[in-house]
């Protein structure tokens, strides 16, 4: 199992600027990939700021200059914000930038919030036609010229400029449904998944749904990957009620999460407030202890712990969540500790 970050410029006040931010976010990559991490992921999300990324592509096109063996996910870009023609020729660019590093997610999208500003009216539950649309016209584009006369775009021949400097990027679906996973494993696709507040019988239900997907579908020669998501932080045992500083932060992204999937609340200035506690009583999950559970919080021996059991799952791809309401000392410590004492037991050994 390998090791990936997923990062964003995370902002809950106008304390740090922007630029320190991203300063932020280059300095943890750098990290990731001296500790021998994959990937590095940035999705796609539009004026709000606890996750500023209107667009993953230049950031990773800076990084790619910035890195050398770390590979560069746009994860994810959100389908029908995008023209298959832009897609495609914008991730071929970063592959060619970055010397073939570049890996492509893709997903419906799930905001009401972003759909209101980046789209004519459309419903967020109505992305799925466009994900299952762009992803095949833009894989054609990276072969050459094709012409697409769709339900979503309708485009003479055309082709993608760039060509990509990979054989094949890698499109990865973020998934959830069983028709998801289906549709990812017969498209040739990897599966990317998140089980949010929920604990490993999610992750477990997840891979379920995935290996369904993979035995529905015997013609697929290459076996996908699946890569789980989560909200991580690790903290050394000396210090056991550290957990509740991450849970308490974990709590505050997802109320603020909350607030904008409610879509009943103005933002200021890319602002928008958490929805408060007591909109939240008698929901367990939310609760900073459920959230100790649940995310993976804890000493490198708890996290080695459950990740051998991602890995017994057949989980490809852990991918440490970083994104936490936390400050970035405290996201650059987790992260170290994680290189230091975890990976190490996850890494390949020398042949004898």
């Amino acid at each position: 199992m390998r090791f990936s970050l997923f990062i964003h410029m995370e902002r809950y006040d106008d304390s740090i600027s922007h630029a320190q931010h991203f300063e932020n976010l280059v300095e943890l990559t750098q990290i990731a990939e001296a500790g021998g991490f994959s990937t590095v992921w940035i999705g796609e999300h539009h004026s709000m700021e606890y996750t500023v990324s209107p667009n993953p592509i230049p950031q990773l096109a800076y990084l790619a200059a910035r890195t050398s063996t770390i590979r560069l996910g746009a994860g994810t870009i959100i389908a029908p914000f995008w023209n298959p023609i832009r897609a495609a020729g914008e991730l071929a660019l970063l592959d060619v930038i970055s010397n073939g590093r570049a890996e492509l997610g893709v997903a419906r999208g799930a905001y009401q919030f972003e759909f209101d500003r980046m789209t004519d009216g459309m419903k967020a539950t109505d992305g799925g036609a466009s994900m299952q649309e762009l992803i095949p016209a833009v894989k054609k584009l990276w072969e050459g010229d094709y012409a697409h006369d769709g339900e979503v775009w309708q485009f003479p021949t055309s082709t993608s400029v760039p060509k990509p400097a990979q054989k094949q990027i890698p499109v990865w679906v973020a998934a959830r449904s069983p028709e998801s996973h289906d549709y990812a494993v017969a498209n040739g696709c990897h599966v990317m998944v998140t089980p949010l507040m929920k604990g490993d019988e999610e992750v477990e239900s997840l891979v379920e749904k995935y290996e369904t997907a993979i035995a529905a579908h015997p013609e697929v020669q290459q076996r996908p990957d699946i890569m789980v998501l989560r909200h991580t932080y690790l903290h050394s045992a000396d210090e056991p009620e550290a957990w509740r500083t991450a849970a308490e932060g974990i709590n505050k992204f997802y109320r603020t999460f909350d607030a904008v999937f409610g879509n009943k609340v103005d933002p200021v200035n890319g602002f928008i407030d958490p929805s408060p506690e007591e909109k939240f009583a008698g929901r367990e999950e939310f609760t900073p202890e459920s959230l100790h559970r649940t995310a993976m919080i804890g000493t490198p021996d708890v996290v080695i712990e459950r990740l051998r059991h991602y890995e017994e799952l057949g989980v490809s791809e852990y991918s440490f969540w970083s994104d936490n309401a936390l400050s970035h000392e405290e996201k650059k410590r987790s992260l170290q500790l994680f290189i230091n004492e975890v990976v190490p037991h996850f890494a390949k050994q020398p042949a004898l």
